[in-house]
This record gives structure tokens, C-alpha cells and sequence, in this order.
């Protein structure tokens, strides 16, 4: 009888997630056989869980509209996925930590013995890598208020801050007046937040970097638009003007590269600037731990440079170029 609660309880927790299963993945997912399987369905409709049979090829089960789920319905993935969760997220938004670790010491109480032992194996401590291009944490109600305007479908008045999250004075030639957007997605990439909205000042799509907006919610709706791509992130990857900033490392250069903005955005690292230059040009900013570090971030582009900046970094180029040219063939 421990078994049979215990899978139904794991079957519900899978259609929980409101997905179409297919009966064979059913059983594969709980172990047991797609007889048993239909019977736990039929177990958990007696408990008046609205179960929706899909037919057709692509068919299946799922959890109907109007369901509740149990609270703190976890399995043992999920429960690993909420602990790493929670360790994590306090290095990509300010002020989580404290709120972090209560979620997670509440959650250890009330979680079953088997559980609260395999999220207390997981206590991290997570070390920066240098290769990493990590982005500023981003202020958690800064977050919600763009992040409720996108699912409520509500205009935002913005303010554009500087990269130190300072505004800037109305006479700094930086200086843009608030705009008023339609935000429409947001995007997790190389550990920064953006926002794709409709810039209705510029009559525009456009991607914002969310840490550098101030946002003002209004209660004004707008009517969703057809997105600017079919490829969201291909959009946020191939967008050089998106408001990022270099990020802090103790050698930063640049160089005019031979290749359009928007390839060079696809693929420059987080934490760099890409300016366009014209249709078959573009200028990298990027910084790293030495000036070596630069140079070889800036020959994976396999184009032609110039304009190198600074000093320091033209002698880099030239002492890898000269390192390279003594390769043995042979090796």
C-alpha cells in the first residue's frame, strides 16, 4: 500500500506539470508497467482528480483545468532541483540571500525524512571560474515589476541607468529620457537578465539589459505584438546594442573586427560590448585576466583586426602570433 501511495503521489506530480504524457513514458518514468499505470489513474480520478485522456497520435494523460496539487508535492529530482535552486540564486539577484536560506530551512522541515536527506547532500559552495563572464546580481523588485508587467500585458515607463546603477543627471550627455515599452519576454543569458519589449518611443524592438532599467508599472494594457523572431534567443544573442557594459577585469581592450555586429554579438562573450561600425564591421570590447586572455578571445573570430587598443594589447597579438608561428608540424 506504501508503494502504490507512493507512486500515485510521484504520477501526480508528473501531470502536475501540466504536459500531455503518453502512457509508455508514464511507465517508464515511475518503473511499473502500463497496466499499473492505468490503474493509478483510476485510483487518483477517485480522489476526484480531473485526469484528461488526449487522443490521437501525440495523446496521453493530463492534469485537467481547476486541479490542486497536494501541498509541497515533491518528488526526489524536484526536490534536488529546489535546493540547488535556492543555494544558487542568491549570485544572479541582489538581496536573496538571507530570503534563500529561510525558503530553504522551511522547506527542510517539511519535507519527508528521504527527501530532507538528499537536499541536505546538496550544500554547495559555488566558486567563480575565470573563464566565467559573470553579470551584476539584478534587484529582485526591479524583477518582479518588469516580470509581472510581462504576464499581465501592462506598459512600463522606463528609466536607463548607468552601468553602476546610478541615474544619470539630465544634462550627462548619457542621459535618455524614460521611454515608455511593451515588454513582452524576458531572457536569461551568460547569467545576465534582458527584456524584449516593444520600445514605443522609438517605435522599435529592442533588448534591455532588466539591471539597467527603472521601471514604473502603469495599468495600461497593450495588445500583443508578433515577435521580432521566431528564435527569441537567436534575437538577444544577435542584438549588439542591448545595454551591456565590460564587465570588471584587470585588462580590457578592443578591436574593429571583420565581421557584422550581429555575428560578433552571437558569439562574444558575456560581459563585452559589440559596437556596429558599418554592414561588414564591428568593434569588440572585451576584458580578461591578462592581455594574452584578450588576444585569444579575439582570434576565435578567425577575421581580419585592426585598430587593436590599447598598447598592451597589440603586444599580446604579437608575441601569440609569434609563439604560433614556431609550431612544429610534426608536434
Amino acid at each position: 500500500m506504501a508503494n502504490t501511495s507512493h507512486r500515485a503521489l510521484r504520477l501526480l506530480s508528473l501531470l502536475g506539470s501540466g504536459r500531455v504524457w503518453p502512457l509508455r513514458e508514464l511507465a517508464a518514468r515511475l518503473e511499473t508497467s502500463e497496466r499499473t499505470v492505468r490503474r493509478d489513474i483510476e485510483t487518483l480520478r477517485g480522489l476526484e482528480y480531473s485526469i484528461e485522456t488526449v487522443h490521437g497520435p501525440d495523446g496521453g494523460y493530463r492534469l485537467g483545468a481547476g486541479n490542486t496539487l497536494p501541498p509541497l508535492l515533491f518528488d526526489h529530482d524536484q526536490a534536488l532541483a529546489v535546493a540547488v535552486a535556492l543555494q544558487t540564486a542568491p549570485s544572479t539577484m541582489f538581496g536573496l540571500g538571507d530570503d534563500a536560506s529561510r525558503a530553504l530551512a522551511t522547506l527542510h522541515q517539511v519535507m519527508p525524512p528521504e527527501l530532507r536527506a538528499s537536499m541536505e547532500s546538496l550544500r554547495l559552495t559555488r566558486l567563480r571560474n575565470y573563464w566565467e563572464f559573470p553579470g551584476p546580481p539584478i534587484d529582485s523588485a526591479a524583477l518582479t515589476a518588469v516580470g509581472t508587467a510581462v504576464r499581465r500585458r501592462r506598459l512600463l515607463v522606463a528609466e536607463f541607468l548607468r552601468p553602476d546603477g546610478t541615474r544619470p543627471d539630465p544634462a550627462d550627455a548619457d542621459f535618455r529620457p524614460a521611454h515608455r515599452i511593451e515588454p513582452h519576454h524576458l531572457v536569461v543569458w551568460a547569467a545576465r537578465w534582458y527584456l524584449v519589449a516593444y520600445d514605443r518611443t522609438d517605435s522599435q524592438w529592442r533588448v534591455h539589459r532588466v539591471d539597467r532599467l527603472r521601471p514604473r508599472p502603469t495599468t495600461q494594457n497593450f495588445r500583443a505584438r508578433e515577435l521580432p523572431a521566431d528564435d527569441l534567443a537567436q534575437f538577444v544573442m544577435s542584438t549588439h546594442d542591448r545595454g551591456d557594459t565590460p564587465a570588471e577585469w584587470p585588462c580590457t581592450g578592443s578591436a574593429r573586427l571583420g565581421l557584422p555586429a550581429h555575428v560578433v554579438a552571437r558569439w562574444a562573450p558575456g560581459g563585452s560590448v559589440v559596437e556596429h561600425l558599418d554592414a561588414e564591421h564591428a568593434r569588440l570590447t572585451l576584458g580578461a585576466w591578462s592581455w594574452a586572455g584578450i588576444a585569444g578571445i579575439l582570434a576565435t573570430f578567425d577575421t581580419e583586426m585592426t585598430d587593436v587598443r590599447p598598447r598592451e594589447l597589440v603586444d599580446a597579438c604579437r608575441r601569440l602570433s609569434q609563439r604560433w608561428t614556431t609550431i612544429d608540424d610534426a608536434g
